[in-house]
């Protein structure tokens, strides 16, 4: 396989992935979702970007760490 066609291959693995991580939440409870969402809701865009640096932060130290 060529290094072009690899890189596709793994983009694809890495959203498939992230499709099944992300619908384990509402499968098993739809209801707790909903009440997360409703209080991320309530958080100011300060918190979510705050979040959201840290998720980031943490997938490229994780990304690091793997390769």
């Amino acid at each position: 396989m060529t290094p072009e066609l690899q890189m596709w291959h793994d983009l694809l693995v890495a959203l498939a992935l992230l499709l099944v991580i992300e619908g384990i939440w509402p499968f098993l409870s739809p209801s707790g979702l909903r009440r997360a969402q409703l209080a991320m809701a309530a958080q100011d865009d300060s918190a979510l970007r705050v979040a959201g640096l840290v998720s980031m932060a943490a997938g490229v130290a994780l990304l690091y760490l793997v390769k």
